[in-house]
């Protein structure tokens, strides 16, 4: 999760602070959709699995919470994060 917080700020550097877990990213413009494929890569060289673009929704990557739950838990059995 640092790894994503840190690339953030990277984007960011005018921000001067550390980005809080349920700021919303898009909303403050802290992810825009210059970067948003960028952003996409990172999260799957994370979480060491792909995303498809068909089954997420804008929501998925409102907050570093909701990033969390949905893309860097543990899969489970049934192969939904």
């Amino acid at each position: 999760m640092q790894q994503i917080a840190d690339w953030i700020q990277g984007k960011n550097p005018a921000l001067g602070r550390e980005v809080a877990p349920a700021e919303d990213l898009i909303e403050g413009r802290l992810i825009d959709s210059l970067d948003f494929l960028e952003f996409i890569y990172l999260l799957e060289s994370v979480s060491g699995r792909p995303i498809d673009l068909a089954e997420v929704t804008v929501d998925d990557f409102r907050t570093l919470e909701r990033i969390e739950e949905r893309f860097l838990a543990p899969a489970t059995p049934g192969g939904a994060a």
